[in-house]
């Protein structure tokens, strides 16, 4: 992964003006801005958010948002792909879900 040095006119910029410099480092990185606007306008605007293990027997996760929807994300051999989403009302997650991971 690139790293980008941080120096003081850098730390400048990252106290004043965060979300500009967020946008100037992800453009230097190659990272799709508009992607990540969207992904941070869809999870800035939900108040709860709940990770729980598939019950359908793959290994996976879903992420549910507001208990109103939930991202699915299933294994594929080292990392996890989405796979879609579905909406209901759903219960509460586990906050400690990830206690046990090592």
């Amino acid at each position: 992964m690139d790293k980008i040095k941080i120096n003081w006119l850098t730390k400048i910029f990252l106290k004043l003006w965060p979300k500009l410099a967020m946008k100037h480092f992800a453009k230097k990185m190659g990272i799709n801005n508009s992607l990540f606007d969207q992904a941070h306008e869809v999870f800035s605007q939900t108040n709860r958010i709940d990770i729980l293990p598939l019950k359908s027997g793959h290994r996976g996760f879903m992420i549910i948002m507001d208990r109103k929807t939930a991202l699915y994300f299933y294994q594929d051999n080292d990392h996890f792909i989405y796979d879609g989403f579905e909406m209901r009302k759903y219960n509460k997650g586990d906050v400690i879900i990830f206690d046990n991971v090592k």
